[in-house]
């Protein structure tokens, strides 16, 4: 039994690596050769902090995220290992109670902002990969998710970007873009970037080595 083939897919908040990612999990509907992990769900615990605690953490650093269990949980899926993954909850912001049993897969796709700034991870992806979106569309796209799917007013959300998200991107995630085997403007919404990784996914799967 192979090693299973990673994809890492990196760059800035709501640049649109989610959007990439389910084009890809789309396009192989019905089929269990290709899962999705995402970096979010790996935040740090902090149910031991109040919530005018958790408020006022840096989400956007290294520093917020348990690379250690990600890391840990995505050896045991290349070593054809079942994980309960965790789950996090962004309206409380810690972890959820809840975790996701998930299979192994012949294709696994890590999305996240650190996921080629952080070497532990970079260093088992096959293929990285760099969302490269505009600051304006990716403020755009972060002001109407975090009001529609994660309870936030939008005067956090403008403070939240103007004094860490914009500093964070700048200091960590831009540069992690000189790591990248591929970069695509606008993530998802490329349809020639989307259409070329699916041909190569599909070859990988079809039997053709990276």
């Amino acid at each position: 039994m192979r090693k299973p083939i990673i994809i890492g897919i990196a760059g800035g908040s709501a640049s649109g690596k989610s959007a990439l990612s389910q084009r890809i999990l789309e396009a192989f509907k019905g089929s269990k050769s290709v899962l999705i992990i995402k970096l979010d769900d790996y935040y740090n615990d902090q149910t031991h902090l109040k919530m005018e605690e958790r408020v006022l953490m840096n989400y956007d650093h290294p520093f917020a995220f348990d690379f250690k269990l990600m890391v840990q949980q995505l050896d045991q899926l290349m070593n054809h290992q079942i994980i309960n993954k965790p789950t996090y909850d962004f309206v409380n912001h810690t972890r959820s109670m809840t975790y996701e049993e998930i299979s192994p897969a012949e294709v696994i796709i890590i999305e996240g902002l650190f996921v080629l700034e952080e070497a532990m991870i970079r260093e088992r992806c096959d293929i990285k990969v760099y969302i490269d979106t505009p600051a304006d569309i990716r403020f755009i796209r972060r002001l109407v998710r975090d009001v529609r799917d994660r309870g936030r007013t939008i005067d956090s959300i403008v403070q939240q970007y103007t004094t860490t998200v914009r500093e964070m991107h700048d200091q960590f995630i831009e540069p992690s873009k000189k790591y990248a085997d591929l970069i695509i403007p606008e993530g998802g919404f490329n349809v020639v970037a989307v259409d070329l990784l699916i041909t190569k996914i599909s070859s990988i799967l079809s039997g053709n080595m990276v």
